[in-house]
This record gives C-alpha cells, sequence and structure tokens, in this order.
C-alpha cells in the first residue's frame, strides 16, 4: 500500500479538538499519520501545543503541524502565505494538497498552478445548504463558489453518500472523481453492561438521584444555531409531555460556547441538568440510558450520533439529525422519528424507560465501517499517485 505525502490546509480552529467538527480533521490526520507524512497548515487561533496530546490510545499525533494561516474570516489574506507553503510543499515532496471544508479550495487551485500538485477537498457538509437552512445571507454566493471549486478540484470526499449524491446530481461530479470519509470511531467494541452500571451509579450519586432515573443526555457546540433551537425544543416541546406521564428522568446536556440566554432558560428546568464541557465524554456516553437527537436545522451528519452508537448508547433521533447514517446493521439501536413529531419523539423516550430491555448494541460491521484506521485506508490511501 503506497501512502502519500499530504499537506492538510485548516482555516479555523480544530487544536484542541473538542467539537465533533474539530475531532472529524485532527481524528483523520492522526490516523493517517500512523502510514506516513502528514503536514498540517492551520490557523493562527490553533493551540498547537495540543497536537502533541492525544485522548486515544490507538491514535498518534506523528504529524508536524504550522499554525501560519489566517482564519477562513481573514481567507484572503493567505495569499500572504502562499509563497510559505509552496516552500513547504517543495520541502516535503508533498503530492496531495487537502483542503478541509471548501473555504479554501481557490488556494488548493492557486497551489496546484504554482506547484502541479493535485488538491482534494474533503467536506464535513454541503456547506451553501447548512447556510441557507440557518437563514445566512449570501448562500447563494456561497453556493456558486463551493461547486465551482469541488469542480476544479483533483478529487472531492464527503462525510456521506447523501452529500456525496447531492455533489454528483447538482455539481455534475464525475462519480470517480469523489469518495466519502465518514466520521469516525477508535472504539472497536461497546461499553461493556458492568462498566455502565459503575458509571451511572456514580451519575446517579453525584446528583442524588434515585436508583430508577433514566437520565437521557444531549451534548454539542450550544451557540451553534441547530443544537441551541433544539435544547429550546427540549424545553418547550419534550419536557411537557414527558412529565404528563410517570417517568422518573432527567436530561443530561453537555457542551461548550453556551450562550447567557440559553443558560438562563436551563437554569429554570429542574428537568435538566447542565454540566457544561466535559472532559470525558466518553464516560457521558457510557453513564447516561439513552442519546437524544431532536435536532431539525442543519447539515451533514450529526457527529455525536456516531459517538454515542459506538459507544453502545441508545438513540432517538429526527431523521433529520440522523441523515447520512449508513444503514448498516445497528440493531435497532437507532430509533428515527420523523421530523417534528414532538409526540412521537416524547413517547418514543417514554416507551423506551418502560422496556427495559436488554442493552442491544450496533454490529460488528459498524465498528469495521467507522473505525478511523478503516476509513484512511478506504480514502486516500487508496488515491492513484
Amino acid at each position: 500500500m503506497r501512502v502519500p505525502k499530504v499537506l492538510g490546509i485548516v482555516s479555523f480552529k480544530v487544536f484542541p479538538a473538542h467539537m465533533g467538527g474539530q475531532q472529524y480533521i485532527v481524528h483523520y490526520y492522526q490516523s493517517l499519520a500512523q502510514y506516513g507524512k502528514v503536514i498540517l497548515a492551520v490557523s493562527s487561533d490553533n493551540q498547537v501545543l495540543a497536537a502533541d496530546k492525544s485522548d486515544k490510545d490507538d491514535a498518534t499525533n506523528a504529524m508536524s503541524v504550522y499554525p501560519i494561516l489566517f482564519n477562513h474570516w481573514q481567507g484572503w489574506k493567505n495569499l500572504l502565505r502562499l509563497k510559505d507553503l509552496i516552500q513547504l510543499i517543495r520541502k516535503e515532496e508533498i503530492e496531495w494538497t487537502v483542503i478541509d471544508h471548501s473555504y479554501f479550495g481557490w488556494l488548493g487551485f492557486l497551489l496546484r498552478v504554482f506547484t502541479g500538485k493535485k488538491f482534494l477537498i474533503k467536506s464535513a457538509n454541503i456547506e451553501a445548504n447548512r447556510f441557507k437552512e440557518m437563514g445566512r445571507k449570501g448562500w447563494r454566493l456561497y453556493q456558486w463558489y463551493e461547486k465551482k471549486v469541488h469542480q476544479l478540484a483533483n478529487f472531492s470526499f464527503f462525510i456521506s453518500e447523501t452529500d456525496r449524491a447531492f455533489a454528483i446530481q447538482h455539481w455534475g461530479l464525475p462519480l470517480h472523481k469523489t469518495g466519502v470519509i465518514p466520521f469516525g470511531t477508535f472504539r472497536k467494541k461497546p461499553v461493556t453492561p458492568e462498566q455502565r452500571d459503575e458509571l451511572k451509579r456514580s451519575l446517579l450519586n453525584k446528583h442524588q438521584l434515585a436508583d430508577n432515573t433514566i437520565l437521557f443526555f444531549f451534548n454539542g457546540t450550544l451557540d451553534y444555531i441547530p443544537n441551541k433551537k433544539a435544547i429550546y425544543d427540549i424545553i418547550q416541546e419534550l419536557i411537557p409531555t414527558l412529565n404528563k406521564s410517570s417517568l422518573t428522568y432527567k436530561i443530561i446536556i453537555s457542551g461548550v460556547q453556551i450562550e447567557r440566554d440559553l443558560l438562563s432558560h436551563i437554569s429554570k428546568c429542574p428537568e435538566i441538568i447542565y454540566e457544561g464541557f466535559v472532559q470525558d465524554i466518553q464516560a457521558y456516553y457510557a453513564a447516561t440510558d439513552c442519546f437524544i437527537c431532536p435536532v431539525s436545522l442543519g447539515a451533514g451528519v450529526k457527529t455525536k450520533l456516531i459517538d454515542a452508537l459506538a459507544s453502545g448508547l441508545p438513540v432517538i433521533a429526527f431523521e433529520k439529525s440522523a441523515e447520512g447514517i449508513s444503514s448498516l446493521p445497528l440493531n435497532k439501536q437507532l430509533t428515527r422519528i420523523s421530523n417534528f413529531n414532538w409526540n412521537l419523539f416524547s413517547e418514543s423516550m417514554i416507551r423506551f424507560s418502560e422496556l427495559k430491555r436488554e442493552q442491544e448494541t450496533v454490529s460488528a460491521e459498524f465498528y469495521k465501517e467507522y473505525h478511523w484506521d478503516h476509513i484512511v485506508q478506504e480514502s486516500i490511501l487508496s488515491l492513484p499517485k
């Protein structure tokens, strides 16, 4: 297996990798670095020291990180870094330039003009569609740009088959110039029932909750509009219905960058426990009973669902939230709810608590398909020179 020498260009903060989008980038390059040379040029707001550490036992950080770029909000200024990047490509004998997201696709094109090296774009979502759903002005202009840079790229990777099919249909990309890099996991098996019992007891004791309390869980970047809306919907749509039942429950929410107005609403809701940023998110996937994802906005794959499924945690999610999740055997671990059907969503949460069934987990095929090592081998390592 031939391993290409890669220059990754990341126009935003990914170190430290706390959020799902950051982990999607960092964990991919960590896994790729196990096979060969990886050079990362990142924006200067990254904390590069964090790149020397990994919270995954089987991941490595054998890659060089250069925080020399301007953030994508000042992207045009990276014309001033063009010479440095050209020198880096020649010095390190780079074969592929990888652009994470489409923002700097134009930079990949210029680097190809001056060095002759191919560039590809690795997209976590169709950005224009996301901007449109969030009501951002200028989404049509970005739609034109996003289509154009993907057409100029030598290859395009998308986070799901859904996004890939969209690009082929609407942008005219040839099938053989596209591929999929899903959000991955380092897990190879679910959390054991014994570990779950121990961690749940610890969490119940921490918050002085009764043993029969069902713990639902939601996490994410909390100033991100789709996640913020989901929490308001939890408060306004789900909790009133849940409270009409005899269910003993709490909804645990964790995440970063919460805004003051949202925190104020949460503090007035006794059914919610707000944990803020948690260092060990895997412990919460193990200690809670069910992950809920009533996200109704946004594009791309909800990375939190892959994390929850990989840990063995049952998931209840809107169809919108579960877009892009493979139809591989999930053993009924993922319950998809039609969008905005709040009654069915809350009823599923209540029924979940009443089933008292043994833990069902995803199949071994899931762990093979979504393991980072497999993803790396099936993506850039399979490209021709």
